[in-house]
């Protein structure tokens, strides 16, 4: 991989009153290694980890719409496809694939709709942050919002540490 010559792609999507989103765009790393299965696995957490992104869980992501108003998220698909609906339920369908690298910013919502079998990714968050998981249908929006503002940017990508990224998207 030559992560210094990947740019990723850019999502922004509104505060619905119901689903705070973020001020701070969605980055979509696409085909950033090809590694897969335990070596994938291996690799996005020697990644994110060298990144200060720790905390590494291996898992699937969950079929309800869901946000963290405590930290950012980055998840590293490692085996598999699926379709996510980002943004809550108004927001944007999109489909993701092994290789492929999600940033997203705490507040945004996120959800999988369907996945091929034995979809799989590595999640972390930067500092190591254990994070607080809410239901959109259930959620106390204005407590939310004022949480998702103390959320301070990482000083480090995930993907790009110090040389791009989050670091110069958001500023």
């Amino acid at each position: 991989m030559s992560s210094e010559d990947t740019s990723p792609e850019t999502y922004l999507f509104e505060n619905d009153r119901n689903i705070p989103n973020s001020d701070y765009p969605l980055l979509v790393y696409r085909n950033v290694f090809s590694g897969t299965g335990g070596e994938g696995a291996a690799w996005l957490e020697h990644l994110f980890s060298e990144n200060g992104w720790d905390n590494c869980w291996r898992w699937t992501i969950y079929p309800f719409h869901h946000y963290h108003s405590n930290t950012h998220e980055v998840l590293g698909i490692f085996q598999g496809s699926a379709d996510l609906c980002i943004g809550g339920p108004a927001g944007k369908k999109m489909t993701v694939k092994s290789g492929d690298i999600l940033v997203i910013p705490a507040g945004l919502a996120h959800r999988c709709i369907s996945s091929s079998d034995g979809f799989t990714v590595v999640g972390a968050y930067p500092g190591g942050k254990s994070p607080d998981l809410i239901r959109a249908e259930e959620s106390d929006h204005d407590t939310a919002v004022k949480r998702i503002r103390q959320v301070a940017v990482p000083d480090r990508d995930p993907v790009l540490g110090i040389t791009g990224g989050l670091v110069k998207l958001w500023k």
